[in-house]
């Protein structure tokens, strides 16, 4: 299939929130909030709208990334701005054809020209090893509780772009979701059940 690419508008909001709860739910637990926390995103000082993109299948969409601004700092309190992606999603029925792959490499490039230093995330370092992503530990980078955690993932966007840039990384805090808040939010999607699967036991 021909996939296009292009930036999410205030338009498509609704329709990614409703994909990337499809493809989280009962990923990593039952239900999820990724489609919470993708709304409380895009309302927030530390939202990369030029980063913010969307896959099409003709016009329907089918994926979406997103970026937010987040902090190292180090031991002398000294401050670095970087990157932080996610959530990223597929809807299912599109997983595993390269979509996903697609919007994480055309964003790498756009952050690159952007002049951003690095991206850090959360994520399963064989899968975002083939982007080059390397354990944060390798730099130095741990995390806001000062652990290294091999799942704590950087990406320099231009040799030695981390270089000088170590300490803890600390997401911004709309990543935090509260219980009655992801209850409300709920309400405005079809009801949909929650499952214990493996994948959440891995």
């Amino acid at each position: 299939m021909n996939y296009s690419i292009r930036l999410e508008t205030e338009s498509d909001y609704r329709e990614t929130e409703m994909i990337t709860r499809e493809s989280f739910w009962d990923v990593y637990k039952p239900g999820c909030d990724e489609h919470l926390i993708l709304h409380k995103i895009r309302k927030v000082k530390a939202f990369v709208k030029e980063l913010d993109l969307v896959v099409c299948d003709r016009e329907r969409i089918v994926g979406n990334i997103i970026y937010s601004k987040a902090i190292i700092i180090n031991e002398n309190n000294d401050c670095f701005e970087v990157l932080c992606m996610g959530p990223v999603c597929v809807l299912p029925d599109y997983q595993k054809k390269g979509i996903g792959s697609l919007l994480i490499n055309e964003s790498i490039k756009m952050a690159r020209k952007l002049k951003y230093k690095g991206i850090i995330l959360l994520g399963n370092p064989n899968f975002y090893g083939k982007f080059g992503f390397k354990k944060a530990s390798l730099f130095n980078i741990q995390t806001s509780a000062g652990k290294d955690f091999d799942y704590l993932l950087a990406l320099e966007l231009y040799e030695g772009s981390l270089n000088g840039i170590s300490g803890r990384f600390y997401e911004d805090s709309v990543f935090q979701v509260a219980p009655n808040e992801l209850v409300e939010f709920e309400k405005q999607f079809p009801f949909k059940e929650k499952h214990i699967t493996d994948t959440q036991l891995k």
